[in-house]
């Protein structure tokens, strides 16, 4: 009898253990969750295409972190949110015949960022004007909303563009 009593204390304290390990994994894969950005260079170096940006509001955070398997390297970074372009830049870029710019509003947007989101927006996106502004080298879905002038990004790993052209 005292042997089982001596194997369920330890199966216990194995149980604590494992619930601390996982809630110190969990708060420390994410330091940087909550923490708003809203400095306008590194993206506007990233997404040229777009123009002079103002007013973003974005998140930068590491994926794939949580995962015990991971295999140390290069992490992929997943830079999301929002940011005003130039009065009638939007209406500019969807107005263009090659864009075929179709009605479909973002999904999974961080809860850090619902709320700097365009009221009544009626966003747009086109896998040609990803790919413009992506210049095929990472993934990104831009959404753009013509009323208010917005674009919402969600993109990973999202490197500064090579300067095309003269």
């Amino acid at each position: 009898m005292g042997g089982m009593a001596g194997l369920g204390r330890r199966t216990m304290l194995a149980l604590g253990a494992l619930a601390v390990l996982a809630a110190c994994t969990s708060t420390a894969r994410s330091p940087d969750s909550g923490k708003v950005r809203t400095d306008l260079e590194s993206l506007e170096r990233r997404f040229g295409a777009l123009g002079p940006l103002s007013g973003a509001h974005w998140l930068g955070t590491a994926l794939g972190t949580d995962s015990r398997m991971s295999v140390p390297g290069p992490t992929d970074v997943r830079v999301v949110g929002t940011a005003k372009l130039r009065a009638g830049a939007v209406a500019a870029i969807t107005g263009a015949p090659q864009g075929s710019f179709r009605p479909e509003a973002p999904s999974q947007v961080p809860g850090d960022l619902a709320e700097f989101m365009p009221k009544g927006a009626r966003w747009v996106r086109s896998d040609s004007f990803d790919r413009e502004v992506t210049g095929g080298t990472y993934s990104g879905t831009f959404y753009l909303d013509p009323g208010t002038d917005t674009v919402y990004f969600d993109t990973t790993n999202p490197s500064p563009a090579a300067s095309s052209g003269p």
